[in-house]
């Protein structure tokens, strides 16, 4: 095994796709979302293109992988849950993002509470409870917005970032 001091797979400096390199200077606080309840249909996917906007009801937005099994069971079954990450969990957000190894599926990495909108990961402290209510193609992406059905907000510590392509560790 060789120990590099760069990513291996980068492209290079020349090559790189400028709108990514813009995305990762913004940095994001790492979400996971979660939809379908049964062991055959649930789904999750690391989320860091995501936003939440004001309102009544308030609305949460994302830009999905129109290819990934998390889009497809959110806008089949019409209803999700978000929840933030914090530093311990990313290792589940990389098993989640596929970047990781997770045998026997990344839902085994954690314990889950169940709802009528998906799983639930037990030691969130902060997540909420969404519906979908639009869809529309966006660039590569599926921008999903939701309304934001129930909302807890925990007294947790430092959330997950992620930020020109990695994790930042929580702040001092």
């Amino acid at each position: 095994m060789t120990i590099h001091t760069t990513h291996p797979f980068l492209e290079p400096e020349g090559d790189r796709d400028p709108v990514r390199r813009l995305r990762g200077r913004l940095g994001g606080t790492v979400s996971l979302w979660t939809a379908g309840a049964s062991d055959a249909d649930r789904a999750g996917l690391t989320v860091s293109s995501w936003l939440v906007a004001g309102g009544e009801p308030g609305r949460v937005l994302a830009l999905l992988d129109p290819d990934a099994d998390l889009t497809e069971a959110l806008l089949e079954t019409g209803r999700g849950v978000v929840q933030l990450l914090a530093w311990p969990d990313r290792g589940l957000a990389e098993a989640f993002a596929g970047t990781a190894p997770a045998p026997g599926g990344p839902f085994r990495m954690a314990d889950w509470v169940a709802t009528d909108h998906g799983l639930r990961l037990a030691h969130a402290q902060t997540w909420a409870l969404v519906s979908v209510e639009s869809e529309a193609a966006v660039g590569w992406s599926t921008l999903v917005t939701c309304t934001l059905d129930e909302v807890v907000v925990g007294e947790g510590g430092d959330p997950l970032v992620h930020r020109r392509g990695r994790f930042s560790p929580p702040s001092a």
